[in-house]
């Protein structure tokens, strides 16, 4: 028998599975960028569409930005405190 829904997310996911999720939430609004750009390169400069093709590159830019950002503060490597 198939399941109709799916088991929900673990509650405390690890670190690792966060930096896979990160990652793989940053490959798609980079594939998101590309099909904007040529969305963009496929009209009419000054239309409707361009210019709502650029808010959202705009847009996805920041998400990037901000994945990136958390990207690389889940792979900070914890520092070992040292007792004097």
């Amino acid at each position: 028998m198939l399941k109709i829904v799916p088991d929900p997310p673990p509650s405390n996911p690890s670190p690792h599975h966060l930096e896979d999720t990160l990652i793989q939430a940053t490959e798609y609004v980079r594939c998101a960028l590309i099909v904007a750009h040529q969305s963009v390169l496929a009209s009419h400069p000054h239309s409707l569409g361009a210019t709502l093709a650029l808010t959202a590159v705009h847009e996805m830019e920041t998400v990037r930005a901000l994945l990136d950002s958390a990207l690389t503060q889940v792979q900070v490597p914890v520092q070992v405190q040292t007792h004097h």
